[in-house]
């Protein structure tokens, strides 16, 4: 039996790729400008960039509501 797709998992899914490519753009437009970064140490600084990614995701999975499952007594 194929199940559709729980709206939490697309919503989460939709948020990681919106965020990943907002920041790529984000990296692609000031790649030239080293000083965006300059604060942080270059061994923090792509952990920093990975967490905006993640937390949004993160946030998306957590505001999104279940999809009911009827066939678990779920309404």
């Amino acid at each position: 039996m194929k199940r559709p797709i729980e709206r939490k998992v697309r919503w989460a899914t939709a948020a990681a790729y919106l965020a990943s490519s907002g920041l790529l753009g984000v990296l692609a437009a000031v790649q030239d400008n080293a000083r965006v970064l300059e604060p942080l140490p270059d061994g923090i600084s792509p952990l920093v960039l990975a967490l905006v990614p993640g937390l949004l995701t993160y946030a998306a999975g957590w505001k999104t509501s279940h999809t009911p499952r009827p066939e678990l007594g779920e309404e």
